[in-house]
């Protein structure tokens, strides 16, 4: 069906102006279909879908407590239906491949992975992979090789959390967090954990095995937790040209100087600033040092920290917009989405101004999501 979003203030280079959007055949038109639909957005704003470059709210649907597992497809259901909910039309799932049992484990990627192809079928979302792979995970250093050479990786980031965790264990608490998550045992986790450090000296090699794959495949690749400079240019030599959470300003600010972007999370935004003390996201926005807010672990928090960035007066919506649409696609070398222009996907989000949440999302051109009481809004091509 072919759309005509009509009455709103839509968001065009750079700027928000009233006027028209056309939707056909997935994509933006430059003119009205004859038949088309129209949904009325008078009074309401129109702008290009979220690309979320970096959620895994979704692991709380695969594990909603722990050791309590929910079957890969009903999760990914749940996932998608949230998604769309939130104005994302383009979702890189954040999936850890880590050496741990459990919800980041080995089978849990491939339980995952098989369970990928039928939930994006069926999303009104663009489900993507952006697999974040922790650095001693060497016993999977072939799934992720291989996840990468059949197209179900869309996004390669280099995790290394292993340290931090080795350095925890002496507390009760941490570990029994940690080993809750895996569903095992304190002294059984404790002890894995020392085995997988203890072969450190290997991962340079497969370090350098999954960047040349993801180099070969044309995948973009991040990295995670930068804390130096120095670990800023070590993954840069690798090929990852995206900075994701640095864990300094200075880090952020090398990595900008490169012409990088930048990722930190919408709920550091939302919340005034990370839960860890490390960089606040908001100020580093303003200055343009952080151009990409991912959801993080919160879905909502990429549409609310945009208007956030507004209600503070520290930017204009078009501004704050490039943080949580254009910038994320431009970062994953996605050309054809995050802005409204003709010929790029129908990706469509119309929100009330006053409440910073969707009216109505359009997704590759079809109504993906309608809010209650939105369909007043809608008349159909014959009039009814």
């Amino acid at each position: 069906m072919a759309w005509t979003i009509t009455g709103g203030a839509v968001l065009r280079d750079g700027a928000m102006a009233e006027g028209a959007l056309a939707l056909a055949e997935g994509r933006i038109a430059a003119e009205a279909a004859p038949c088309a639909a129209r949904f009325d957005a008078s009074g309401l704003l129109v702008l290009p879908g979220l690309v979320d470059i970096h959620g895994d709210a979704h692991e709380r649907q695969l594990q909603p407590r722990p050791g309590v597992d929910i079957p890969a497809p009903l999760a990914l259901r749940d996932s998608a239906a949230q998604l769309i909910a939130c104005g994302i039309t383009t979702a890189y799932l954040g999936v850890t491949l880590s050496w741990e049992p459990g919800l980041r484990s080995r089978d849990a990627w491939r339980a995952l992975k098989a369970a990928l192809p039928a939930a994006r079928s069926h999303a009104a979302t663009d489900i993507r992979v952006h697999l974040r792979f922790e650095a001693d995970n060497l016993a999977a250093l072939d799934d992720a090789l291989e996840g990468i050479a059949d197209g179900s990786v869309h996004l390669l980031g280099f995790n290394d959390h292993t340290p931090s965790i080795v350095k925890k264990l002496g507390d009760p608490v941490q570990t029994a967090k940690y080993a809750g998550r895996a569903g095992m045992a304190a002294d059984a986790f404790r002890a894995l954990a020392e085995a997988v450090a203890a072969r450190r000296h290997e991962i340079p090699a497969a370090r350098a095995r999954l960047a040349a794959a993801a180099r070969g495949a044309g995948i973009p690749m991040l990295s995670h937790d930068d804390a130096t400079i120095e670990d800023r240019l070590h993954y840069r030599a690798h090929g990852a040209t995206i900075c994701e959470f640095p864990m300094a300003e200075q880090v952020a600010a090398q990595a900008r100087a490169a012409g990088e972007h930048v990722v930190m999370g919408a709920p550091n935004v939302v919340r005034g600033g990370s839960h860890l003390g490390w960089a606040s996201a908001a100020p580093l926005a303003e200055r343009g040092i952080v151009t990409v807010l991912a959801s993080d672990y919160v879905w909502p928090a990429m549409m609310e920290a945009a208007f956030a960035m507004v209600r503070r007066g520290v930017m204009d919506l078009p501004r704050a917009w490039t943080l949580v649409s254009s910038n994320p696609a431009e970062a994953c070398g996605l050309d054809d989405r995050g802005r409204l222009d003709s010929g790029l996907r129908g990706d469509v989000v119309v929100a009330d101004p006053e409440a910073g949440a969707p009216v109505a999302v359009f997704a590759a051109g079809r109504l993906g999501w309608l809010a209650p009481g939105a369909d007043a809004r809608i008349l159909r091509p014959d009039g009814a």
